[in-house]
């Protein structure tokens, strides 16, 4: 099992904790994280991008010019994708880009990038957070003691922590039930709070 030091928001050793190897510890399956990273970006899409169709163009009622004796094609109506100004054949219609994922994937690529972040020694755990209010300078301040760029930030609810950091570049807040596989991935490091490592093992641990 995975043993990693506990630190205080000053960055001081305070203690050590021991992570499952059922969440943190596990083989990392890097085809199930990028399927799942793929569908958590597909869900994001808007996907309200729209092409009017020849039926959808204003106008178009009357036969552009005669049927014959003008050298033209034979042409029924101005606002064919032919013609300029008419409809899209085949232009993108609303749809949703959402891609079915079963929650064990999404669990399994998650303890997979957790494992990676351990494995790679960019995993941090803290204590606690603690600011007495709710002040970017205070924030920044912490997070300078750590000497960390790309950082992805989980704890309990902590109003002060998440208003406090959210304008920091570089750096996302998320509560425990908000960590993702994506998130996880992007940031160079990963700081976890003792709560929130309690939890995250909990939710994730396959033994029951």
């Amino acid at each position: 099992m995975p043993t990693l030091d506990v630190v205080s928001q000053e960055n001081k050793k305070v203690g050590s904790v021991t992570l499952a190897d059922d969440v943190f510890g596990v083989e990392i399956n890097y085809p199930l994280v990028h399927q799942v990273i793929k569908a958590q970006l597909a869900g994001r899409r808007q996907g309200t991008a729209k092409n009017k169709t020849k039926g959808e163009i204003r106008g178009g009622g009357a036969k552009p010019y005669k049927q014959k004796g003008t050298g033209n094609a034979r042409r029924g109506s101005s606002r064919s994708s032919l013609m300029v100004g008419g409809g899209s054949n085949f232009g993108p219609q609303p749809r949703s880009y959402e891609q079915s994922t079963p929650k064990e994937m999404m669990r399994g690529a998650l303890r997979s990038a957790l494992s990676d972040r351990v494995k790679a020694k960019r995993v941090i755990i803290v204590d606690e957070f603690k600011l007495p209010s709710i002040k970017t300078k205070a924030f920044a301040e912490i997070k300078a003691k750590f000497n960390l760029e790309k950082v992805l930030i989980v704890d309990e609810a902590n109003q002060n922590l998440e208003l406090s950091g959210r304008n920091v570049p570089k750096v996302r807040i998320l509560r425990t039930e908000g960590i993702n596989v994506y998130d996880v991935v992007r940031h160079d490091w990963l700081i976890l709070t003792k709560k929130s490592v309690d939890v995250v093992t909990k939710r994730l641990s396959t033994k029951e």
